[in-house]
C-alpha cells in the first residue's frame, strides 16, 4: 500500500514544492522495502517498495507527495519513485525467487499511463519479478486507461495486485474486471472488531479467490491477534511490523521462497477493442426482440442492480443521446444513489451525462454505436443484455434487435470491459480520497489599497468571513478545477464543514433535480474564461435543498491567464420560491379568465355573466 495514499497539500506543501522537481531531476528518491510472509511457512515470498524523499523536510512520503501535487508534478514523481523501486531492487538482490510490489499512484495516471510506469532508459534483469499495485480509484478515475495499461503490464510478463480491498465498497464491485493476481486486504480488516461489512467483504474476496486462484494477503498485522484475524478471512500472504519493518534491503536470516500466484492469463486488450455483442461465444442462442421489450429488459436488470447496492457495476450502451428518455435519466439517477459505479455510453453523451453517471460520446463508426447493451457485475452476481440494431424503420419502439440474456460469467465480464474501455476519464476521485487542500496553503485573491499595498492575511481572513454571502475561490490550475479556499458563510449555507470540501471539485452540491442546462452554461463559461451567474438547485449536507444564486468571477494572472475563479453563493430560496407562488397565482388567473370567457360565449343572447360586485352576497353588505 502507497504510504502516500490520502496525502494532501498541508501547510508547508507550499514552501516545499520549488524543490520537488530537484529531487526528481537528481533521482534523489529512494526506496526501503518491507518483507510480505507466506504465513503458512512464514518464509519471506517478497518485498513491497516504499518511497522516501531525500533527508529533510521531503523525506516522509505524505511531504513529498503533497509537494508534487502542488507543483503539478505528481506524474513524474510517481514515476522516479517506479524507477527507485526497481533499480533499489536489483541492487539489493531481491531478484528471483523473491518478488517486488511497487505501486502506481491512482492519480498520477496520464494519457499514456504505460510510459509513466518506469523509465525506458533502463533495463532491468529478467529475474526481476514485479506485482503492479492498484487501487479500484484508479480504475474508477480512468477505466479506458487502466484496463489497457493492465494488459500491457501482463505482456510484460507482471502480475497485478488490487490495493486496499475492504476501504471502499467499489474495490469488491472492480474485483472481477481487474482479475488480479494478488488481493490486497485494507488493515482495517485484521484491525478492528469484526461487523457485517467485514462479513461482505470476506464473502466476496473469498469467492474470487477460490474461483481464480488468486492469493490474498493481509496488511497491517503488528501482533497474533491481527495475524489469527488474517487467517480467519483467507489470507495466505502477510505484511507488517509482526514480520519485519520497512528497511534498506532484505531481512537477514529470513527463509526465502517463491511467491504463488494463479497461471498466467491471456491479454485482456482484444476485449477492449471489441463490442460486448461481439463477446458472445460462438455458441450463444440469438433471438429477435423489438426495442420494447429490451427496454423492460433493462429495467429488469436496473432493478436487480439496485438490489446489489454498492458492490455493483452498471454500464449501458444506448446508440444516441436521445434514447436517453427522461425516464431513464430519472432511473440512473436512482443507480447512481444505490450502485457503485454507474456508466452510460452513446452518440452525443456527455463525459458526464448526470452526476455522478461516467459517459462517453460514441463515434458513428464505433460498432458500439449499433447495438443496445446493459450489463451488471458484481461479485456474486453477473448479467448482460447485449443486442444488434437490424436496422429496421418505422417506430422507434417497433424496432427489431438480434440479441442475448446471458448470465455466463466471463462473457459479462469481457462485455463489461469492452465498454469501460470507452468510458472518457475524470479526475476527480472519491470523496474520501481527494488531496486535502488545507486553508492556509490554498491560493488567495490579491486586494490591494489604494496606494498599491496589501493588506495581511490575517485581515483578509476577516473580511472574507465578515461576509454574509458564501466566497469560494476554485484553482483552475489543478487538475479537475477543485476548491481552494471557502469562507465560514459557504459552511453555513451548504452544511459543509471546509475539510470535506477542500481539494473536490464542487460538482459535489448537485442533486438530482439541478437544472443540468445551467450547469452546462457554468461550464462553457469556465472553459471561455467569462463571468457567469446561474440560479441552482443545490443539496446541502443533510440532504435539503436550497436555490443558490451562483456568480462566478475570473481571476487572471499577469500574462492574461485565467487561474482562479472567485464564486460568491447567495440563498435566494425565498425568492424563488415567492416568484414560483407568483406565477402560480397567475396561471390560476388566467385560467378562471379563461373559464368565464367560456361561460360568457355559451349562455344565450341577452344574458350576460353577473359580476362580482353584483352578486347576492355584495349587495347584502
Amino acid at each position: 500500500m502507497s504510504e502516500s495514499d490520502g496525502a494532501g497539500v498541508d501547510p508547508f506543501s507550499a514552501q516545499l514544492a520549488p524543490t520537488v522537481r530537484a529531487v526528481i531531476r537528481d533521482r534523489a528518491v529512494t526506496s526501503v522495502f518491507q518483507p510480505i510472509v507466506e504465513l503458512d511457512s512464514g518464509r519471506v515470498v517478497a518485498y513491497e517498495a516504499l518511497a522516501r524523499g531525500p533527508e529533510g523536510p521531503l523525506r516522509a512520503p505524505d511531504k513529498l507527495f503533497a509537494a508534487a501535487r502542488g507543483e503539478g508534478c505528481l506524474t513524474e514523481l510517481a514515476q522516479a519513485c517506479r524507477s527507485a523501486a526497481l533499480r533499489g531492487a536489483v541492487r539489493q538482490g531481491l531478484l528471483a525467487p523473491l518478488t517486488v510490489f511497487v505501486n502506481v499512484e491512482p492519480d498520477a495516471l496520464d494519457d499514456a499511463p504505460l510510459a509513466a510506469l518506469f523509465d525506458h532508459a533502463e533495463r532491468f534483469p529478467d529475474d526481476l519479478r514485479v506485482v503492479l499495485e492498484i487501487t479500484e480509484r484508479a480504475l474508477a478515475a480512468r477505466p479506458a486507461e487502466l484496463l489497457r495499461t493492465v494488459a500491457r503490464v501482463r505482456d510484460l510478463g507482471w502480475a497485478v495486485a488490487l490495493d486496499d480491498v475492504g476501504a471502499e465498497s467499489l474495490s469488491l464491485a472492480f474485483m472481477p474486471l481487474l482479475r488480479p493476481d494478488v488481493v490486497k486486504l485494507d488493515l482495517r480488516l485484521v484491525q478492528e472488531r469484526p461487523g457485517p461489512a467485514i462479513a461482505e467483504i470476506m464473502n466476496a474476496v473469498n469467492a474470487y479467490a477460490e474461483a481464480t486462484g488468486a492469493a490474498v494477503l493481509a496488511e497491517g498485522i503488528e501482533d497474533g491477534r491481527h495475524l489469527m484475524m488474517a487467517r480467519a478471512l483467507g489470507a495466505t500472504l502477510g505484511q507488517g511490523w509482526l514480520f519485519g519493518r520497512p528497511g534498506p534491503g532484505p531481512l537477514a536470516g529470513r527463509r526465502t521462497g517463491a511467491l504463488r500466484l494463479p497461471a498466467p492469463r491471456s491479454s485482456d486488450v482484444e476485449s477492449g477493442q471489441l463490442s460486448p455483442f461481439a463477446c458472445l461465444p460462438a455458441k450463444a442462442v440469438l433471438r429477435e426482440a423489438p426495442k420494447a421489450l429490451l427496454i423492460e429488459l433493462s429495467k429488469q436488470l436496473e432493478r436487480q442492480a439496485m438490489w446489489l447496492g454498492e458492490t455493483c457495476v452498471v454500464a449501458a450502451a444506448f446508440q444516441e443521446a436521445r434514447h436517453v428518455t427522461p425516464s431513464t435519466r430519472q432511473r440512473y439517477r436512482d443507480l447512481v444513489e444505490r450502485v457503485g459505479f454507474v456508466a452510460a455510453l452513446g452518440e452525443g453523451l456527455p463525459v458526464e451525462p448526470l452526476p455522478g453517471v461516467r459517459g462517453a460520446d460514441l463515434s458513428p463508426t464505433d460498432p458500439l454505436r449499433g447495438e443496445w447493451d446493459v450489463v451488471v457485475l458484481s461479485p456474486h452476481f453477473s448479467a448482460a443484455l447485449l443486442a444488434r440494431d437490424l436496422g429496421d424503420d418505422g417506430p422507434d419502439a417497433e424496432r427489431r434487435f438480434a440479441f442475448a440474456l446471458t448470465y455466463e460469467r466471463d462473457t459479462v465480464v469481457r462485455a463489461a470491459r469492452a465498454l469501460l474501455s470507452r468510458v472518457a476519464a475524470v479526475t476527480e476521485l472519491p470523496s474520501a480520497e481527494r488531496p486535502a487542500v488545507h486553508p492556509a496553503a490554498a491560493p488567495r485573491p490579491v486586494l490591494s489599497g489604494a496606494d498599491g499595498s496589501r493588506p495581511g492575511e490575517a485581515l483578509l481572513d476577516r473580511a472574507l468571513a465578515a461576509v454574509g454571502a458564501g466566497i469560494t475561490i476554485v484553482d483552475m490550475r489543478l487538475p479537475d478545477q477543485p476548491l481552494v479556499y471557502v469562507n465560514p458563510a459557504f459552511e453555513r449555507l451548504s452544511g459543509f464543514p471546509a475539510a470535506e470540501v477542500l481539494g473536490r471539485n464542487c460538482r459535489f452540491l448537485q442533486g438530482r433535480d439541478t437544472d443540468l442546462a445551467a450547469v452546462g452554461r457554468i461550464r462553457r463559461a469556465l472553459a471561455a474564461g467569462q463571468e457567469c451567474r446561474e440560479v441552482l438547485l443545490n443539496v446541502r449536507a443533510d440532504g435539503s435543498t436550497w436555490w443558490n444564486e451562483c456568480v462566478l468571477t475570473p481571476v487572471t494572472d499577469a500574462t492574461g491567464a485565467v487561474v482562479q475563479y472567485i464564486g460568491v453563493q447567495t440563498d435566494v430560496t425565498d425568492r424563488v420560491a415567492a416568484v414560483r407562488a407568483l406565477a402560480t397565482e397567475q396561471d390560476r388567473s388566467r385560467d378562471f379568465e379563461a373559464r368565464l370567457a367560456e361561460l360568457d360565449t355559451g349562455l344565450p343572447a341577452g344574458w350576460a355573466v353577473q359580476s362580482v360586485t353584483d352578486s347576492p352576497g355584495a349587495r347584502r353588505a
